[in-house]
């Protein structure tokens, strides 16, 4: 099934989105926004572990991406590889380095057009061009282990286009039945729903979470307190029309709880005679394994979650947000595949459609003043109170390969607009299990990069 979790996940702070904004690869989602598009969604594994595995596949280990920069001069591209990676059995070390070298190439053609001979100075000018710091960015992260179970995580790193280092700490601790962890990040780095990037200058989360079933209840509590007013990266409220920082996003201290229940039911599935059936008829051909166990199975699924939560704003309650609020969320998905994804060809085509509803209450006050006729063009409650409908696609190309396209609607008064969509080609590993390497871009964000996901879609 698409992934549910994104439900309660949406309420927190600590919900991480791919991007290459940062080295480290992610973006906090912001808190209490639509529920973002299924393959947005980061990996679990750390980036600088990703890159470990990813450069042996690569030449020279340098791996490509596309982000857009604050300075339009360096371009979109950029050469991403894993420098060191010094470790032990209680600590590791890596440092990541990249490249963007469109400016450099800009600068170095234009030198040669205006020289009028090669000589001297001309070298002397390119290699000026060579040594740019803002060509480079560089990112340190270390890990240590206390104890048997509980982990620290620490990560520095430095962009040669911008000021200042980010920053960040994260102490990890699984308890039995639940999860503890601790974040701080100067500063933090947030996606909107419109695709807006936002620095908060300093953020501090403390979650609990229970270990999230196949089925049944989930829960999650924590305290979130950010300091600085919220300001926008890379020029991002240029292309979207510009606007306010979300309201979440503004500094203050929030204690936040979240239940919620998950449900499924298959609605077909082969029966064990059909598969009898089917292996006596082709008893000479070869048989495979799946190249993904989470995708061995065609079947035929609903799925939904149904959950609420709440907000207690202890300081930085204003004008914008209530010091106290209380909500519904959920989602519905209907999930069809075909084929069992063992074979060279044509043997996996699957469909979900999601019905996400981020906020019950919007979504009845939108409703309301409809019926009342009071709210004419007005659009204010567009954002919360219209339900979102995410397709997602995939299909196998051959062997290993799937191409996937993740979409999303915003359902409103005048049908159906796009709101989102990414799409990817998906490489599974087979002796992972449930392990692929995805290259993915996204035309709203105009970013892309390759990725190493494991025991997730």
């Amino acid at each position: 099934m698409a992934n549910l979790n994104s439900a309660i996940d949406s309420v927190f702070w600590d919900q991480n989105l791919s991007s290459l904004q940062t080295l480290e690869g992610t973006a906090r989602y912001v808190p209490g926004e639509p529920f973002p598009v299924d393959g947005a969604r980061a990996s679990r594994s750390h980036r600088i572990q990703q890159l470990s595995l990813l450069r042996e596949g690569f030449p020279l280990g340098i791996i490509p991406a596309f982000a857009p920069s604050s300075d339009k001069r360096l371009g979109s591209f950029s050469l991403n590889s894993l420098l060191l990676s010094p470790s032990s059995s209680n600590w590791w070390v890596g440092l990541v380095g990249q490249f963007k070298p469109r400016k450099l190439f800009a600068d170095i053609k234009a030198n040669i057009n205006k020289a009028e001979e090669w000589d001297l100075k001309l070298f002397k000018d390119t290699t000026k061009h060579i040594v740019d710091k803002s060509l480079y960015s560089l990112g340190l992260w270390t890990q240590i282990a206390l104890g048997s179970s509980s982990s620290l995580l620490l990560s520095a790193e430095r962009h040669g286009d911008k000021d200042g280092l980010r920053k960040k700490l994260m102490f990890i601790h699984p308890l039995e039945k639940h999860d503890l962890t601790v974040e701080a990040a100067w500063p933090d780095l947030f996606l909107d729903h419109k695709g807006r990037f936002w620095d908060v200058p300093e953020s501090l989360n403390f979650d609990v979470s229970s270990l999230a079933p196949e089925s049944g209840l989930q829960y999650r509590f924590g305290v979130h307190k950010s300091k600085g007013d919220p300001h926008p990266v890379n020029a991002a409220g240029e292309s979207y029309g510009g606007g306010d920082a979300p309201a979440s996003l503004m500094p203050g201290l929030c204690a936040k709880a979240a239940v919620s229940y998950k449900a499924k039911k298959n609605l077909w599935k082969p029966k064990e005679e059909e598969d009898n059936n089917t292996e006596e008829e082709d008893d000479d051909a070869p048989v495979f394994l799946p190249y993904d166990i989470r995708l061995k199975e065609p079947h035929a699924a609903v799925s939904g979650i149904l959950g609420s939560s709440l907000a207690a704003w202890v300081t930085g309650g204003g004008k914008k947000r209530s010091p106290m609020s209380a909500d519904v969320f959920g989602s519905a998905c209907c999930t069809f595949q075909k084929g069992r994804f063992s074979k060279l060809y044509g043997d996996l085509t699957r469909v979900d459609a999601r019905v996400d509803v981020s906020s019950a209450s919007a979504l009845a006050k939108r409703i309301f003043d409809a019926v009342r006729r009071s709210s004419g063009s007005d659009k204010t409650d567009d954002t919360l109170g219209s339900p979102r409908l995410s397709l997602i696609f995939q299909q196998q190309v051959a062997g290993p390969i799937v191409f996937k396209v993740d979409s999303q609607f915003q359902l409103g008064k005048y049908g159906a607009e796009i709101e989102d969509l990414i799409y990817s080609l998906n490489y599974s590993l087979r002796l992972l299990e449930s392990g692929k390497v995805v290259a993915w871009y996204s035309p709203k964000r105009k970013e892309g990069m390759v990725e190493l996901r494991v025991f997730e879609f």
